[in-house]
């Protein structure tokens, strides 16, 4: 009974901290350097991500005001708080800001979005426009 009591406890701490919104700052904005919107690309490419008004830290580091970055690839939208990123998202929890992609040839979309300390999207979400590019 007291293990259950205990464990029960254990939980919702963790899910408080995980699964709470973290506000996202005033006018921050995700955008993708490069490759620009509608650009043909080889089937491996670079990807640079652009971010105003916040910064960049790594995961599971609580500092104010900052994020790290996820990048979708084709995906339809943004995932909800709580949920799995999905297949289609690649997680940059390093603090990166570029990333090389091989992708199949055909149409694609990238679109960026912040994650907190806890991997969760802000709140509103920091996420840049969706972009389509084409691989050769």
């Amino acid at each position: 009974m007291k293990k259950a009591i205990i464990t029960a406890g254990l939980t919702a701490i963790i899910s408080s901290v995980c699964f709470a919104e973290t506000p996202s700052p005033e006018g921050a904005e995700a955008y993708i350097i490069s490759p620009a919107d509608g650009a043909t690309v080889p089937q491996t490419f670079s990807v640079q991500f652009g971010l105003r008004g916040m910064g960049v830290a790594p995961a599971g580091i609580d500092k104010e005001n900052t994020g790290h970055h996820h990048l979708m690839i084709d995906g339809t939208e943004m995932p909800m708080m709580g949920q799995a990123m999905g297949q289609n998202v690649k997680h940059f929890g390093g603090g990166q800001t570029e990333t090389t992609l091989t992708l199949e040839p055909g149409t694609h979309t990238l679109q960026l979005f912040m994650g907190d300390m806890g991997h969760m999207p802000h709140n509103p979400p920091v996420m840049s426009p969706k972009i389509t590019i084409t691989v050769e």
